[in-house]
């Protein structure tokens, strides 16, 4: 049993919708966030669970969360940081900055920073969902992060998924002494709604006969990491900071431990989301 109060992004769907579904099953205290709202009302009435509509494409609605978060929750124990895809061509958000890199990095980074003081007072586990991409297709230029210069569908997501690894270092760092444990898990290749509107062949695999020959799993397999990391006690049976797939820590690409690029992906991060 999980006597914990878990908050969800992009679980309207997906590993986010079936993480959901085992935690409240396991008794936790589920609250769920998606991009749509005919999806994430269905999911939320299935479970009877409070749910909440924000498009990580507009920072103002993250901003908007964060508020009515604050005031429904004093205490949270966990936070997710799951909403995330991969795109078709380059495309700018309302904000001005890279859609795969704003939603699936840097509107995370800014709902953990607005609720970061109830965070700490909670002690909270912060749980973003990484990828293997980070190693497969990452080329991270510290200083385009909007990726002007080089940009392919995959690139953007794999790049992403390395600066969620590198956000959960630096939260480790910066955090760990005032009770945040961090951590970043990949779900394996899991058989989902991915990627439908991307440009990328990975739809190819993701919605055509090739899933069998490529193994893709259900999401009820892909939460067992997640689920894992939040039924257990952080530095006992997983290590803040870390990353981690099928219950083991996991190497992740050798920039995801450069510990002056994490720092620094945290000070433009910062710069990004300043109004």
């Amino acid at each position: 049993m999980i006597k914990k109060i878990v908050i969800i992004t992009g679980a309207s769907d997906g590993i986010g919708a079936e993480a959901a579904r085992q935690l409240h099953a396991e008794k936790a205290t589920v609250v769920i966030v998606g991009r749509s709202e005919e999806k994430t009302k269905l999911i939320g009435e299935e479970l009877n669970v409070p749910y909440y509509i924000a498009d990580f494409t507009r920072l103002d609605d993250v901003r908007k969360l964060a508020v009515q978060l604050r005031k429904d929750y004093p205490r949270i124990d966990v936070l997710i940081n799951n909403a995330g895809g991969i795109f078709g061509n380059r495309e700018l958000t309302v904000d001005g900055h890279e859609k795969t890199m704003q939603v699936n990095h840097l509107a995370h980074f800014l709902l953990t920073n607005l609720l970061m003081d109830i965070l700490v007072k909670s002690k909270a586990t912060v749980i973003s969902t990484s990828s293997i991409a980070n190693k497969l297709f990452s080329d991270l230029d510290i200083n385009d992060l909007d990726m002007e210069k080089k940009y392919s569908p995959n690139k953007a997501y794999g790049n992403a998924k390395l600066e969620n690894i590198l956000f959960t270092k630096e939260l480790h760092k910066r955090y760990h002494a005032q009770g945040i444990s961090a951590v970043a898990f990949h779900p394996g290749n899991v058989s989902t709604s991915f990627a439908a509107s991307s440009t990328s062949p990975m739809r190819f695999i993701y919605h055509t006969p090739l899933k069998y020959i490529f193994g893709l799993i259900s999401p009820k397999v892909g939460v067992d990491t997640l689920v894992w990391i939040v039924s257990g006690t952080p530095d006992k049976e997983w290590k803040s900071g870390e990353y981690y797939f099928k219950r083991k820590l996991s190497r992740a690409i050798d920039k995801a431990y450069d510990a002056d690029l994490a720092n620094l992906l945290w000070k433009k991060s910062e710069q990004m989301i300043s109004k």
